[in-house]
Formats: structure tokens, sequence, C-alpha cells
């Protein structure tokens, strides 16, 4: 029966990991989104109940949702080298020139070139050890990397096994480049505009910062792909690159299909004006083309120098600019109140797309930049997705407007506007701004806030949109015959909403304080609040030299707590909510100091509470809740089907209970 039932596991997987290659790596999907999800769950379930079974290499462990502390230094076999950069045919001309002086004796004609894409992305390595995948890591400086292993685990076109029999080789390290595709970058960004949050610039930067996320689970949710080109060290029996890649290929690698052996140099060049334009239309960044020496005799005899090989260049594009008009400024609000200035511009054609609007970021960079109304303007996009103004055309002929100047007004509420110390954006921080209620309200019912049940966005809207709800206390006066007038809200659906909304009111004071959005008060944030005060009206009249000095609070959720009390449209609001019903003490909540200063961790599925609850209880009595096993943990909580994190506690030596001790804890 165990044989049986590990042989099916083995064959599920080998499936599983056939159709990622067809899928991620070769763009031809064998079966429906439906039949690889039934495959997958027929593994996880096989899985779960042989726990013996499972191993690292499985796809169902691509995200283990470790969290890391830093990032421990990798040394690179073989140094990750940057290349030489040129911007012009002439200067393409000298590095040929150079190849032929350290080949000696050879004549061009003798030289074979290879032309590949130059990602705008990050560079990587990835060690496989007997066919598994067993680190990964950053380019750094060149000798040494980041060993970001787990956030690259996350990334379904990297293979966590392959067959390097087939190769007769047992240590590989393949290199490549991480990259954003642009879909995957317009999403992200309009998830932190949404959520208020700083704009990434363009894909490259995007990607760059979700390889260097400490957990992982955020890095498998921003969609990064890989392109491999190379391996770092002769470890397979391969005589040019082109073979190399060829190799990669083999082995279920993705590599991007636009590379080129070139018979001389002359060969390279038509290959320079077809991606001038033709980088465009990609779905991913480009910002040159690599140009190698194809031999691997000639590459170890050319060598490089300190910085660079000697047998190998690449050739970047210029930036692709136009000129137009700033038509007008106008300025949006985000879901926090942050508010962006926007250049509304006379449409223009550039890098395969009509643009017509560019962010302005913020008050500084308008500044900085000088821009006004009517000015000419260049505008640049190589290859980002955001274009940005670059400067204005200065002319003494035409005589400029006025500068520009930030509101003093919400444009949306008329509210105040407030720019934080040390920041350069300017915030509305009236919590009622119509620009932000929608999105406001979506956080103050999920999950981890008030957790009101059929409240989504869909129905959000409507309510806003017909008047129904202004504010968070609106929604405590909805009866059901008002929103079974709602689209697509029968009469029953309309009293399980209220019912969930009433039942909200007894959510605690740590859950309204997280739900009420004000800025840098998060879930822990709310609980270690309630926990010290007690009552809202203690924290309304807390002085904020009392707030910063709460263990973990500080400084800037002291001042943001601080001003968001500063206005009476905000107490106005909580006396509404307080009147309605709404829990503001803590009553049925255990707080105290039984736990403070222990950290856990929670490993498997448990029973008495979900994972979130068990986070608050814990944090309402001083604990915390960490991912990761360390020395400083003080006790791992085993659940049903526990994980590896068991197994790191016994190693380290770290006290491990059961749920049963966990309540005992609780409820002291």
């Amino acid at each position: 029966m165990l044989k049986q039932c590990k042989r099916k596991i083995e064959r599920l997987r080998k499936d599983i990991r056939q159709h990622d290659i067809l899928y991620y790596v070769k763009d031809s999907p064998a079966v429906s989104d439906r039949e690889y999800d039934l495959l997958m769950q027929e593994l996880q379930d096989l899985e779960k109940k042989f726990p013996e079974f499972v191993c690292k290499e499985s796809p169902t462990q691509r995200v283990g949702g470790k969290v890391s502390e830093k990032f421990n230094t990798v040394t690179h076999n073989t140094p990750m080298l940057s290349l030489d950069n040129t911007y012009s045919v002439d200067e393409l001309r000298e590095f040929h020139a150079r190849v032929l002086k350290g080949l000696g004796n050879f004549l061009s004609k003798d030289i074979e070139y290879f032309v590949e894409l130059k990602f705008d992305g990050l560079a990587v390595a990835l060690t496989y050890e007997n066919g598994v995948f067993v680190q990964g890591a950053t380019r750094g400086d060149g000798k040494e990397g980041e060993d970001i292993t787990a956030n690259l685990r996350t990334i379904k076109s990297i293979p966590l096994t392959i067959p390097m029999d087939k190769e007769k080789i047992d240590f590989l390290e393949v290199r490549g480049e991480v990259f954003m595709p642009r879909e995957s970058f317009r999403e992200l960004n309009k998830a932190r505009e949404k959520d208020g949050k700083a704009l990434f610039v363009n894909p490259r930067n995007a990607a760059a910062g979700s390889l260097r996320l400490l957990d992982p689970e955020i890095t498998a949710s921003r969609k990064l792909d890989i392109f491999v080109y190379g391996i770092g060290m002769e470890s397979a029996p391969v005589k040019a690159h082109s073979e190399t890649q060829d190799m990669l290929q083999r082995l279920g690698f993705k590599l991007n299909v636009n590379r080129y052996i070139c018979g001389t140099f002359e060969g390279v060049l038509p290959y320079i004006e077809k991606w001038r334009i033709e980088k465009n239309n990609l779905k991913y960044d480009v910002d040159g083309l690599v140009i190698k020496v194809n031999s691997l005799d000639f590459q170890k005899k050319l060598g490089a120098t300190t910085k660079f090989p000697r047998w190998a260049a690449a050739y970047k594009y210029e930036a692709e600019k136009a000129e137009t008009r700033v038509e007008n400024i106008v300025c949006q609000v985000g879901r926090t109140g942050a508010i962006t200035p926007v250049a509304l511009l006379t449409p223009v054609f550039i890098s395969g797309s009509t643009v017509s609007r560019a962010t302005l970021h913020n008050e500084d960079e308008i500044k900085r930049k000088d821009i006004r109304v009517g000015d000419r303007v260049v505008i640049e996009k190589s290859g980002e997705i955001i274009p940005k103004i670059v400067k204005v055309i200065q002319s003494t002929k035409m005589k400029r407007g006025p500068s520009f100047k930030m509101p003093v007004q919400c444009p949306e509420c008329k509210g105040t506007l407030f720019r934080p110390v040390k920041e350069a954006i300017l915030r509305c921080v009236n919590y009622c701004c119509p620009a932000q209620l929608k999105e406001r309200l979506f956080h103050f019912a999920s999950r981890n806030a008030m957790d009101i049940d059929h409240l989504g966005p869909s129905i959000i809207e409507q309510m806003v949109e017909s008047g129904l709800v202004n504010n968070f206390s609106d929604l405590y006066k909805l009866d059901y015959r008002s929103l079974a007038r709602l689209e697509r809200m029968a009469d029953k659906s309309a009293k399980n909403l209220v019912e969930a909304i009433q039942k909200s009111k007894s959510a605690g004071l740590a859950r309204l304080l997280h739900a009420l959005g004000v800025r840098h008060v998060g879930q822990r944030a709310g609980v270690i609040l309630a926990r010290h005060f007690h009552s809202m009206s203690n924290l309304q009249n807390a002085k904020t030299e009392e707030l910063q000095f709460v263990m973990e609070i500080g400084e800037t959720v002291a001042k943001s707590l601080a001003e968001f009390f500063s206005l009476r449209s905000n107490n106005e609001e909580i006396v509404r909510l307080r009147e309605l019903g709404v829990g503001m003490k803590v009553t049925g909540e255990t707080v105290g100091d039984g736990l403070l200063g222990k950290q856990f961790v929670l490993t498997g599925s448990l029973e008495s509470f979900t994972r979130d609850e068990t986070k608050m209880k814990i944090s309402a009595l001083g604990g915390r809740v960490t991912s990761n096993v360390s020395k400083k943990t003080d006790y791992v909580v085993v659940g049903a089907d526990p994980g590896s994190k068991a197994d790191k506690a016994r190693k380290l030596g770290v006290a491990i209970i059961g749920e049963r001790t966990l309540n005992e804890m609780l409820n002291k």
C-alpha cells in the first residue's frame, strides 16, 4: 500500500512538473487550469495523508511561508561580472577590435558571435546539486550576493528539480535574469495606488524589491518570471555558449526564443535595428542586446578585467523621448489620502503606445523640475510603463504660466491637507473623504478588521453611489429593506448582511482600531493599543509622549494617532459609532501581560481558533507570533499535520507545546 502511494505521489509530481514546463516555460499548456488544479489537489491530499513522503522539491512546497529576519551572504563560485556598455555601432566596433587583438592570430571571419536580448531585471544564480535546486542568490557585488532561495522557489518557471543525469553532471550553477512582466507591474502599481503606497518606478525596480522581501508569500503574489542565459562554472560538456543554452532548454529551464548565432560581427548589426523598435511590442522590458563570443575556448582565452568579461558587451538603447505640452495638472486622492499630482498631456505616441498622462509624484518633484501648465516638455518611456517628464523645454519666445501650487484643501472633500515631517506626500486626513470611502469600507469590513461577512466590493460600491453609506457609522443604520433594493441583493442576502453588520459591533477594541484605517496602525498595533489603554476614550485622551513610549508603538504611530484624533470629523464619527452600539472598550477580550516578551511560532492546523484569532489572543497578552523558528523563539505551538518547524525547534532546543497548553496559557 505504502509503495503504491509513494509511486503515485512521484508520478503526480512528475506530471505536474511537466505541465509547469509546458505552461510557464513553453507557453503551450496541455491541460485546462481546472485539470491542473485537480492534479495539484490530489497530490496535496496524498502528501497530507502520507507526510513521510513530503519533500522540499515537491511542487506543493514552492511557498513554505518562512519569513527571514535577514538574508545570508553567498560567495559565488565564479564571479558574476557586469557587462561593458556600448551605445553606438562605433563603440561596438571598438569592442570587436579588442576581441581580435585579444585572440591574436584569428581573423574576423573566424569569430562567431551570439546575440540575445538584454532583459531589464535582476541577475541571479541558481545552484543545483544532484538535480535539486538548493540555493539561489543575487549578483550583489559580483563576488558575493544575498541568499534569496525561498523567494526564488516561488517563481514557477524555475524548476525545483532537473534531470541532470541526462547531461552526466551532478553540479550546475545556472544564471539568469528575474523580471516582472509589464502586465504584472501594472496590476501591482494599481494595487499600491489604492493602498496609498509609493508606486514602483519601473518593472525592474519592482522585481528587485520583490526578490528582497523577507516574506516569500508576498514575493509569490508579485508574479515574477525568469529567463536563464548561461552557467557559472564549466560543469557541463559544451564547447559554445549556444550549446550551453540548448542544454539548459533540454533540462527544462526557460530561455528567451529571441537569440541568434551570427556568423560574423557584421551579422550582429541588423539585430540592433530590428530590436530598436520591436522591443516595444514585448510583454517584458528589454533595454538592449548582449553580444557574446560564442566559442567557450575563445572566451577563456580573452578572459576578463576585474569588472567585465572581455568576450561580451551590451548594446544599450537610449531612452525614447518625445515632446508634448502640459495641458493641465490635477491632483488625485488615494485610499489613505495621498494626494498625487498628475500632468495631463497633449497625447503623443512613444514606445509603442499613446501617452496622455504622467504622474508628477509629489510637490518636491514639481518644484525641482519647475513644471507648469502650458510648458513644452520632454517625456521619456524607456521601456517603463509609467512615463515621466524629463525636463521642461525653456524658450524665451513663450511666456510661462504661474508656478504650480498644491491645493490647501482636499480636491474631493475640501478637508484639511497635511504633510508629515520628513515625507514628500501631502495627505487628506479626513477619514470620511468620499474619494477614500469605498476602499476604507472594504478595509473596515475585512476579516482582520471588523470581519463583516457578505460585504464585498460590489455591494460597497452600490452603497456609496446610491448614498446609503457615507461613513463607517452609516453601516450600522442599514436595514434589510433598503439593502434589498440594491442590484442582485435578495431579501435573504440583505438580512444576512444586516446580521453580519450587527454582529461586528462586538468585534472588540483591537479590531476596531485596525478597522478605522489610521495610518501606520495595523492589526498588531491595534492589539497593543487595546491591551495598553483598554478603551477608546483612554486612547483619545492620551498625549503623544505617552503613546510613543508604549512598547512597539514609537514616534511614527504616535504622531499618526495624534493627527487622527485632532480632527473633529474623526471624533464625531467615533461618537456616532459608540451611540450605535459599536464596542469601544476591552470587555470580552482577554488582555494583560501574561505573555509579555514571549515569541511563538505556529505550525500545523489548529482546532480551537483560526491562525489570525490565535495571533490576536497571544498579542493581547503581550506575546508575539513570528513565522520563523530561531533561538529567540520561546514556544512552537504544534497542531495537526505540523511542518518542518517542529523539527527545527527540536534541533534548537525550543519548547514545543500543544494547543491545550497554549489555551491554558491564554486563559490564566
